[in-house]
């Protein structure tokens, strides 16, 4: 018997630990973790998975997951085989479904405009070729058991790259910032949202999980770092070209309702809200 249960793959991750406070109180959710065994270890529905030496399939027959979420990352070869083995165990359970957290980055080579659900995915990079591996492979092995979801530029309070900016601010550091690329963002909070409506309405298809609007590199940084700092970093300028690059995906066929999308806006508001209320409290 197949259950309504979630197993997030990589939920110790930015992203997979939203995904596992969004979904644990409706559904019965499990997670991975690979480092962390301090925080994990006597956790009940944390089990430790290491792509590169683990079997997953132990794993998926004990758990027996209805969906399977998969937001960790690995080496290439470890990644495909451990892919190969949520196919066979999906294959035999027609209601298993497996949601696969793909990348902006599979369109790296495509500069000149945003890109959309339906696009051909074309890149120049090691991790675009590799989500476009394994985005290929559970399209053609699984195309009714299978939702990719493409993420952006992640931002909000708790993000690695906000994080990594008030580090910067506070010791007036360097802050690489990109002037002529420009992006789409999101937060891992409505990532998390979005995917609870996913699988709440069963959904299979390819969703790009990102801001409808899009925004330069460098512009929503030191927005950003107007907001939450007395000071500036140091904002180093890197540029890849002279001319404007789409590094952007945008939802376009598969949108979801209203309630469920983000603004730019909506993103800095949210990488930047806590510091106004400290600030108010003053």
């Amino acid at each position: 018997m197949i259950h309504n249960r979630i197993l997030i793959l990589g939920a110790s991750g930015f992203v997979g630990n939203a995904l596992y406070r969004e979904l644990d109180s409706y559904f019965d959710v499990y997670g991975t973790y690979c480092t962390q065994d301090g925080l994990y270890l006597d956790n009940q529905v944390f089990f430790k998975y290491n792509a590169e030496t683990d079997s997953l399939l132990k794993l998926l027959d004990e758990i027996k997951p209805r969906y399977i979420i998969s937001t960790f990352s690995s080496e290439m070869e470890a990644a495909m085989r451990s892919h190969a083995e949520l196919i066979s165990y999906c294959e035999l359970l027609p209601m298993s479904r497996i949601l696969f957290a793909s990348s902006a980055e599979v369109f790296d080579a495509r500069k000149k405009f945003p890109s959309y659900e339906y696009d051909k995915p074309l890149s120049e990079t090691n991790w675009g070729r590799a989500n476009i591996a394994l985005e290929k492979l559970l399209l053609e092995q699984l195309p009714l058991q299978t939702t990719i979801f493409r993420l952006p530029e992640i931002l909000g309070i708790n993000a690695p790259s906000i994080m990594q900016l008030r580090q910067a601010i506070k010791h007036n550091a360097a802050f690489e910032v990109y002037p002529k690329r420009i992006i789409s963002v999101t937060t891992a909070e409505k990532i998390a949202q979005q995917l609870h409506y996913i699988i709440n309405k069963d959904l299979i298809d390819i969703f790009h999980l990102a801001s409808t609007d899009v925004v330069h590199h460098d512009d929503i940084f030191r927005e950003i770092a107007v907001r939450i700092g007395d000071k500036l970093p140091v904002f180093k300028k890197v540029f890849s070209s002279n001319e404007d690059e789409y590094q952007a995906i945008l939802p376009k066929e598969n949108s979801l309702p209203e309630a469920y999308r983000i603004t730019v806006a909506e993103v800095i508001e949210s990488s930047t809200l806590h510091d106004e209320i400290i600030t108010l409290k003053k």
